[in-house]
């Protein structure tokens, strides 16, 4: 009897301590929060980041139709430190904005590292430790595939310190053609369902640009 109370409480203590462990690893293919793996990607209806298209970048991907993709332009002179503090974060330079308005959907944003060849989670690591407009909190990494990537996703919860407004964000970097290149999307006041497809379709479809 002693010896089945040991093990029933050594098998509880196990349980616990996988618990406490974060899910650093946690497996693709998880439900709900933090993750949202159960909202599918978009259809495609083009594609961009080839040299030829709005947003000639490292990677080519696909979008859905009646989004609109524009580069992001670098100011310089008077604008460029009011500009900064915009299009650059922890590293990482805004390059281009796909906007989903037309089907209210939010912004899907495309970021190169300043420092050619920085790892995934590295990149993701400075990019969220330097939002300062916001309290962060819960951040998760975890290693995935996509397209023809290994790539590293994150995702974290950030609260607006103007206006308290609590919002949930995700992130993927992977290395291409000699570049780290990130993808960022945020919930803000919509749902996963509404912000996700797009992202899981851009990340899903990731190509190397020749």
């Amino acid at each position: 009897m002693a010896r089945r109370t040991r093990a029933a409480l050594l098998a509880a203590l196990t349980v616990v301590l996988l618990a406490g462990c974060g899910d650093d690893d946690a497996p693709v293919g998880t439900t709900g929060e933090p993750w949202y793996d159960e909202v599918a990607a978009e259809e495609a209806g083009g594609a961009i980041g080839g040299a030829d298209s709005p947003c000639p970048l490292p990677v080519s991907f696909p979008v859905p139709e009646q989004w609109k993709a524009e580069a992001v332009e670098i100011p310089t002179g008077e604008l460029a430190e009011v500009a900064e503090a915009l299009i650059k974060r922890g590293g990482a330079t805004m390059r281009c904005e796909l906007d989903g308005a037309r089907r209210n959907a939010g912004f899907l944003r495309v970021w190169t590292t300043d420092q050619p060849a920085v790892a995934p989670r590295a990149a993701l690591e400075a990019f969220v430790a330097a939002d300062t407009k916001h309290t962060v909190a819960e951040s998760r990494y975890r290693d995935v595939k996509a397209g023809g990537f290994a790539a590293t996703e994150a995702t974290w919860l950030a609260t607006s310190e103007l206006i308290q407004q609590e919002s949930r964000h995700w992130a993927l970097a992977v290395q291409a053609n000699g570049q780290t290149v990130v993808f960022t999307v945020n919930a803000g006041f919509k749902e996963p369902a509404d912000v996700l497809p797009a992202y899981r379709l851009a990340t899903q479809g990731l190509a190397a640009t020749r």
